[in-house]
């Protein structure tokens, strides 16, 4: 068995570090105003002792192991982004059972203020295909009980897969319902997030039509080490978000909201420059947060990007799609297509070419932050195109494309499906999120002359579980502008079978040796924390095909 410290080394390597002067001060003080709201929920005891208040989780599960995560609150001061606190052992427990009768691995780790008391056990030894249950002990106090689940063996033959699927949870616009309902149906293998798992805009600046459901913290915009902390400790308070992490597994890539808005290599749309500090430190803060408390495993060091196998049914390459991309075009006029312009840099997608291509599974996923079908949307009126562009980040006027997407890095997509095609690369099926609206689409080798051109894969793209999305930013009732829009976005782009511009919801993803299914789930209100969940529509991909179809019932 092995273990490893959170840090700001997520290869797991402790950082003996001490936080700069101003960083702890800062820190200190945010804790002190923050600590008393938190303390008054606690039992009477929890004061005094240990408190699991994030809950735990576990992530990137192996044939042989799983990681596993918590944060422990040593002392009522010693808040999320606080700096401060006791060192204290944190011992980790794994059982065949939930009753932990049949223990099968344990051990401990020391939680310290350099990670911000997060703790991360990279366990080994456990058997392929198989549930078990694991809780942490800090100084007499236990954590819930979790129930996470390793990935077949490599070579096993597998009947089926279930993935839930969920991108942008803004705190801000409303309740995170999505995580409940996956959370109840008791069926996953794991659960994907597709970025935005938390967002950075200060308090009011992002809400639902405008108003904030439920307050954040911290109330500004995150720019320090100290506010990505406290967001994200924030985000870890939720009872849904809870429930699901204690019941599978999560997989997660982070998309451009775990920094800043729009987000590049060299800066985002929502950063000035000076004004709120270099984005080198903020971009180096908002990783080692992301990575302190992320049940995430990286390959390479300060990425997301990396590969997951579950047996011979099907591979999981997960991408990062913000940390070496060039700046977004800000015009139309032949940019989008510059062959030096970049959305994965070149190394990823060496690493994608040549894992798609050496794959030995009947599926290849790939988990994609941004959309990869080409979206025209040119054709659209103005008074639908005005707010699509505002949904988007888009100029109001002018530019008919959303180059924050693959359609402002057209050579890098060409040359990846290029590949899919000459390399005959079958079953490709990208999971997306980002764009706050459901899509089941054809990925067209050229769009324009589509299906007359191939399809060299498919996408399944889910909306978001709370951010708002068409029928938001317009203020009317929900599915007046899917009505709308989605017959005119679909005849611009014939490779698109179906878009749901308005709805709020996540995914239920299907594998099976004959084909890969989307199942499509609503929210009735995400301003409701007791929300239901309806499903509303179900596309698949028969093995072989590289097409989208529909079917009328979910799995």
């Amino acid at each position: 068995m092995t273990s490893r410290l959170s840090s700001s080394d997520p290869s797991g390597a402790v950082n003996s570090r001490a936080p700069r002067r101003r960083t702890v001060v800062k820190a200190a003080a945010a804790g002190a105003v923050l600590a008393a709201p938190l303390v008054a929920a606690l039992p009477a005891r929890a004061a005094e002792a240990p408190a699991f208040l994030h809950g735990v989780a576990s992530g990137d599960p192996l044939p042989d192991g799983v990681l596993l995560w918590t944060r422990v609150t040593p002392t009522s001061a010693a808040i999320a982004g606080s700096g401060i606190g006791p060192d204290t052992e944190v011992g980790w427990t794994v059982a065949r059972d939930k009753a932990f009768t049949t223990i099968v691995a344990k051990g401990s780790l020391t939680a310290t203020a350099a990670s911000d008391h997060t703790v991360k056990a990279d366990i080994r030894g456990l058997e392929p295909a198989t549930d078990y249950w694991f809780r942490f002990s800090a100084g007499g106090t236990d954590s819930p009980v979790a129930h996470t689940r390793t990935t077949p063996a490599a070579d096993a033959s597998v009947a089926g897969l279930r993935f839930g699927v969920v991108s942008c949870a803004n705190w801000e616009a409303g309740y995170f319902s999505a995580y409940r309902h996956l959370a109840a149906r008791g069926d996953l293998d794991a659960w994907l997030h597709l970025g935005d798992y938390i967002y950075e805009y200060k308090s009011g600046e992002y809400g639902t039509r405008g108003t904030v459901v439920r307050p954040h913290s911290p109330a500004g915009e995150i720019l320090t080490l100290a506010d990505y902390r406290t967001r994200h400790g924030r985000y870890k308070t939720d009872p849904d978000l809870q429930a699901l992490h204690h019941k599978a597994p999560v997989v997660a890539i982070w998309d451009d909201h775990e920094f800043a808005d729009n987000a590049w290599s060299g800066g985002a749309v929502n950063h000035t420059e000076g004004a709120e500090g270099t984005w080198t430190a903020r971009q180096a803060a908002a990783k080692q947060a992301y990575f302190e408390w992320m049940p995430v495993r990286p390959a390479i060091e300060g990425t997301t990007y990396r590969r997951l196998r579950f047996g011979k049914l099907a591979d999981l390459s997960l991408l990062d799609l913000r940390s070496f991309r060039s700046q977004q075009a800000s015009t139309a006029s032949g940019s989008v297509d510059d062959p030096d312009r970049t959305i994965t840099g070149r190394a990823q997608l060496d690493w994608l070419k040549s894992g798609l291509k050496a794959s030995d599974t009947t599926w290849r996923l790939v988990g994609n932050s941004v959309m990869i079908s080409p979206f025209a949307v040119g054709s659209l009126s103005a008074d639908l195109l005005k707010p699509l562009a505002k949904l988007l980040g888009l100029p109001g006027e002018g530019i008919a494309l959303n180059t924050d997407q693959w359609d402002g890095y057209t050579d890098d997509r060409r040359e990846l499906l290029a590949h899919l095609r000459s390399n005959a690369i079958r079953n490709t099926v990208f999971l997306t999120g980002d764009i706050h609206m459901a899509w089941a689409n054809d990925v067209p080798v050229d769009a324009g002359t589509y299906p007359l051109s191939p399809s060299a894969a498919t996408e399944f793209v889910v909306t978001s579980m709370t951010s708002d999305n068409l029928d938001d930013i317009v203020k009317v009732p929900e599915g007046v502008v899917s009505a709308i829009a989605s017959p005119v976005i679909r005849a611009a782009n014939r490779h698109v079978h179906w878009v749901d511009t308005d709805r709020h919801g996540y995914g239920v993803l299907d594998i099976t040796a004959t084909r890969a299914q989307m199942d499509y789930y609503v929210i009735s209100d995400r301003t409701n924390p007791n929300a239901t969940s309806s499903w509303t529509r179900s596309y698949r991909t028969p093995n072989g095909s590289q097409k989208v179809e529909r079917t009328y019932d979910p799995v």
